[in-house]
């Protein structure tokens, strides 16, 4: 991948190593980071993956400043990683962030709001912006305590974006969230990526990533071992040139099994629709096919005059690379 421009970056992270050292009489070394360097870009939604013990923690506890590197360096907003002007530009959301039970909405924004320093009429210009991005507005004056899991990780977005900070860093934001819940987590991502706020996100949801992130970095027993668009990390980890074909055909099986030179993992069943196809109607499905044999089985369906109503072609998924990729990693 081509270098970033030094002036469009948010994290610039070069030649970053942590090493733990564990025992007193007889201690062993635990690297949790190896060498690893990667850039975001200012604006964009990037997605951080990896296995448990990859190094994704221990890389975010790095940007926040809360552990120092062993070698290498971090920068944050063109600042060093956690200076207190580094911090200042940050919004962080934990995985598991445990508002104090006493809290309402509003007085857990306002009591985050002044760890960070803000004064009552600062936090006051911002809360009903904030509880309406999250779609909280109308539930400010709740106890906390009364909050779904949705509704609690919501909060803690807002409270994350509190003082307006140009790169938010999220650990697990759509953990254990259901389909409706995760969904209003990705409108609030889409929403800060239209003003131009930079997100750095963890997950181990592959789907929620795919949908999400604009580059993506993955991470294996504490090295980077694949960065890009999720079109970029396919070509490299994957073989593209095959997949599945799915199609549709006016024909019964029988017609279809006299070709000669169907594939031979070539699916065929038939589709019921009543009187619907007086024809018939079926389904042929094909895993490992390239582009070509794609092309040779829709030559023979039309030589064979058969009509064909529905083509699909699968690629691979974000999880195929991933399990490529960590699949692959050794120490």
């Amino acid at each position: 991948m081509a270098s970033i421009s030094a002036e469009t970056l948010a994290i610039d992270v070069q030649h970053l190593s942590k090493t733990y050292r564990e025992g007193l009489l007889f201690p062993r070394v635990h690297p949790a980071l190896k060498d690893v360097s990667l850039q975001v870009k200012a604006g964009e939604v990037f997605g951080l993956l990896g296995p448990n013990g990859a190094g994704k923690t221990t890389l975010i506890k790095v940007l926040l400043g809360i552990l120092h590197p062993t070698n290498g360096l971090a920068q944050v907003l063109k600042e060093p990683a956690g200076s207190k002007a580094a911090r200042r530009k940050i919004g962080y959301l934990p995985e598991n962030l445990v508002f104090p039970r006493h809290h309402t909405g509003r007085s857990a924004l306002y009591f985050y709001g002044r760890l960070s320093e803000m004064s009552d009429s600062q936090i006051a210009a911002r809360e009903n912006e904030l509880f309406d991005l999250v779609s909280l507005q109308g539930r400010q004056n709740e106890a906390v305590r009364r909050y779904s899991k949705g509704m609690r990780q919501r909060l803690g977005l807002a409270q994350a974006m509190l003082h307006d900070p140009d790169l938010l860093i999220l650990d697990e934001p759509t953990d254990g969230l259901d389909p409706m819940g995760r969904s209003q987590i990705r409108d609030v991502l889409d929403k800060l990526k239209q003003r131009g706020k930079t997100v750095f996100l963890n997950s181990h949801i592959l789907q929620e990533v795919e949908l999400i992130c604009d580059r993506v970095a993955i991470m294996a027993l504490g090295q980077l071992r694949g960065i890009g668009t999720i079109d970029e990390l396919i070509r490299s980890h994957t073989n593209d040139q095959s997949g599945s074909v799915k199609l549709e055909v006016l024909a019964i099986p029988s017609q279809i099994r006299q070709i000669e030179s169907l594939p031979a993992n070539t699916m065929i069943e038939s589709i019921d629709l009543g009187r619907l196809s007086q024809d018939g109607l079926s389904r042929i499905a094909v895993d490992n096919i390239d582009q070509a044999g794609v092309d040779s089985l829709v030559d023979q369906l039309r030589s064979a005059q058969i009509s064909i109503l529905r083509i699909e072609r699968a690629r691979p998924s974000l999880e195929q690379v991933f399990m490529n990729i960590v699949g692959a990693a050794k120490p």
